[in-house]
């Protein structure tokens, strides 16, 4: 890790990380995407093989019932109890974010009100590259569940064996998802925005992935619709002289094993900095100097991280001035680690600064909503005057007509 200034340009170089687009990627996935729209399941065997290693059948596209209950035999002990603690406190926290219908009224004869309605059908992509993401099932499911989702369709890569992980499939049993398909890749996501005839097509798809994904998931939007632009995931500290070093080396180092991950060290302390680098020289990132803390929040602020750690003695005073993050985790025993899997905000998180107009995934992303109107005949008259003025002026005399027939 190198140490930095503010006025460093390598800087601005994270600061822009998200602009950074890669023109092939972007040609091979609409390519990709159009040849699953033209030949459906056809390109989806096609792409599994090619980018897998796996050659299928179209009736091993699906996973079988057979298949989800022998996954049971070739998980690790005890996994299902600890996933029952992990499970009640990711409901926990969810279940105090749902949102009720509401209606008042805004005056004699004036009814208004919002309806809360549950998206019917959602696609969640789980990677299985270098690793299972075994948690972004409960991450991305139980959210979507408490929301009042009606029908969950899991996608995941196979190994090379053909197989998607056992925990995967047992995690999603439990959860009740409704369908699991052996597919990953942009294609997987073009299938789940577009339909084929053996994967019927979805209203939103959430869940990281590679940029190969996070590239799809940009092309379909519109079509369907999309959590985020998720890229690789990211930690800021910000950190004094009083943290503690081996907590910021650990995290710092935890990040590392992400590849293509960011890691960043705030900190306004020169013997921190000295010591961090001494013993991160292997790690991917940057320690940036600051000449205070309140200089560290504003740049923090600019770089809007996936996560951040605040490491000091009283990290509320400084998150009162944190306007951009996906997570924060406050105080030394607070790690990311502990909000990747068991806390219970989901760690579906916005990334490559992002977090400035993003949020962590929430019930809020599985709802949509539609607005009431009721209008007496007296109410209606009493806006009339108003309403005619505003249609007057846009020149749609139609709209006025709509009005006054009804006196």
């Amino acid at each position: 890790m190198n140490i930095i200034r503010p006025s460093s340009k390598k800087l601005e170089k994270i600061y822009n990380r998200g602009l950074i687009k890669s023109r092939r990627i972007e040609q091979k996935v609409s390519q990709i995407i159009d040849n699953v729209r033209l030949l459906g399941d056809d390109a989806l065997l096609k792409y599994t093989r090619k980018f897998d290693g796996v050659k299928m059948t179209l009736r091993q596209l699906k996973v079988s019932q057979i298949e989800i209950s022998g996954a049971y035999q070739n998980i690790s002990p005890n996994f299902v109890p600890s996933l029952k603690v992990i499970i009640d406190n990711v409901n926990r926290f969810y279940r105090k974010t749902i949102r009720r219908s509401w209606r008042m009224k805004a005056g004699e004869g004036v009814t208004l009100g919002e309806n809360y309605i549950p998206l019917e059908r959602v696609g969640v992509y789980i990677p299985a590259g270098t690793a299972p993401l075994v948690s972004t099932v409960y991450m991305t499911v139980l959210p979507a569940k408490l929301a009042g989702v009606k029908n969950i369709v899991l996608i995941s890569p196979p190994d090379k064996n053909g197989y998607i992980n056992p925990h995967i499939l047992v995690v999603a049993d439990l959860l009740k998802v409704d369908e699991i398909y052996r597919v990953g890749g942009a294609q997987g996501i073009a299938a789940l925005a577009y339909g084929t005839k053996t994967i019927q097509r979805v209203d939103k798809i959430v869940g990281p992935g590679n940029a190969y994904v996070s590239e799809a998931k940009r092309q379909v939007f519109g079509m369907v619709d999309i959590d985020m632009i998720a890229g690789p995931t990211e930690l800021v500290v910000i950190a004094n002289r009083y943290s503690d070093p081996k907590f910021i080396i650990a995290d710092l180092k935890a990040q590392g094993e992400h590849s293509g991950g960011l890691a960043v060290l705030v900190t306004n302390s020169k013997s921190l900095a000295k010591e961090v680098k001494s013993q991160c020289q292997d790690c991917p990132g940057f320690i940036i100097l600051t000449k205070n803390l309140e200089q560290a929040v504003d740049i923090t602020n600019k770089i809007a991280p996936e996560h951040l750690e605040i490491l000091v003695s009283n990290p509320q005073r400084l998150i009162k001035g944190i306007r951009n993050a996906g997570a924060i985790f406050l105080g030394p025993y607070s790690p990311a680690a502990v909000g990747d899997y068991v806390a219970g905000p989901s760690h579906v998180l916005p990334t490559g600064g992002s977090a400035r107009f993003f949020s962590g995934l929430s019930v809020f992303d599985f709802v949509k909503s539609s607005h009431i109107i009721g209008y007496s005949r007296k109410a209606l008259e009493k806006i009339r005057e108003p309403l005619e003025k505003i249609a007057g002026i846009e020149g749609l005399n139609k709209h006025i007509d709509s009005v006054k027939t009804r006196f």
